[in-house]
Parts: C-alpha cells; sequence; structure tokens
C-alpha cells in the first residue's frame, strides 16, 4: 500500500489482497510523517 504524504489527512476504501473484502483506510500525517493510522474492513 503506498501513503501520499503530501495530503494530510486521507479517507478511502482498497480492497484486500488477499480476500478481496474493502478496507476503510484512515491516515494522517504531519510534516510528512504518519501520525495516524487506521484500517478497518467494511464486510458487504
Amino acid at each position: 500500500m503506498l501513503l501520499d504524504a503530501s495530503v494530510l489527512r486521507q479517507t478511502y476504501i482498497e480492497d484486500c489482497e488477499i480476500c478481496c473484502n474493502p478496507i476503510e483506510i484512515n491516515v494522517a500525517f504531519t510534516n510528512g510523517e504518519m501520525v495516524s493510522f487506521s484500517a478497518s474492513s467494511i464486510e458487504q
């Protein structure tokens, strides 16, 4: 998974590489460093 540190707060949905179920990704950066990350399954 590639994350863009130039975008300070991001929320997006990506399919799991193993099971293909969708995952909601939330990430935050400060001064180019990741300060928050969460990944939650949103199985359908």
